[in-house]
């Protein structure tokens, strides 16, 4: 079967000293769902299955028992180049996401030609109460609408969400902090207003200041916005 097929590969491919290290910077998960696959070597793999026929049977057979099934998975979702075929797999998906590097390290190609159609999906991601599907979408929008395709509404779609679990504010955070770096005009105006919670807030406001592609005399202003929390 392919399922053990690809198994067997990714632990002919593990390192144990990156499964350990991995392991630490994922607290959400267990350590025995680490095989230990670098990613470089999970990209590669990916590349290769994408094209197999069969693959559909992996990519079928959630939940996965392990991280690296799941990584693998997320890139090769990424190479669908058949933008129907690749939201199907990935509505399939998402609601087994359970960690923050899956989430974030799957970015579809072929998402690039296809923003209008993008744009019908992430509404209905953003209103899940999937945790890393929330988080995804706000990552689609921070990656594909903050530039020319960027439209203020984005803004207030994001900063309207209200939620207790860190890693939907954290990027949350990292999103405003991105629009402060590329779309300054209109993204000071929410930290003007004080339009997030407080936490995310005072989060973005950090971000902002350790990046590089925000001016001195912006990081000096957004200092003068954070927001004092009782100890």
């Amino acid at each position: 079967m392919m399922i053990e097929e690809i198994r067997t590969r990714l632990f002919e491919l593990q390192d144990i000293k990156y499964r350990d290290f991995q392991s630490g910077l994922i607290p959400t998960a267990e350590k025995d769902m680490f095989i230990g696959v670098r990613t470089p070597e999970l990209r590669k793999y990916a590349k290769e299955l994408a094209k197999t026929e069969g693959i559909d049977e992996f990519l079928s057979d959630l939940p996965h028992k392990y991280f690296d099934e799941n990584q693998l998975q997320a890139f090769i979702i990424s190479e669908i180049k058949d933008y129907d075929k690749c939201v199907k797999e990935l509505n399939e998906f998402l609601p087994f996401v359970d960690n923050w590097a899956t989430c974030d390290q799957m970015s579809p190609k072929v998402f690039k030609k296809h923003k209008e159609d993008l744009l019908k999906e992430i509404p209905k991601w953003l209103k899940s109460d999937k945790t890393y599907t929330i988080r995804f979408a706000i990552g689609m929008l921070m990656q594909h609408f903050l530039d020319e395709d960027f439209d203020e509404k984005y803004l207030k779609e994001v900063s309207k969400i209200r939620s207790d679990e860190y890693y939907i504010n954290m990027m949350i955070a990292w999103y405003f902090a991105t629009a402060l770096a590329k779309q300054y005009e209109s993204a000071i105006l929410y930290i003007q207003d004080h339009r997030l919670d407080v936490w995310t807030h005072n989060k973005t406001i950090q971000k902002a200041i350790e990046s590089y592609r925000i001016t001195d005399e912006a990081k000096e202003y957004l200092r003068g916005l954070k927001i004092k929390t009782q100890k």
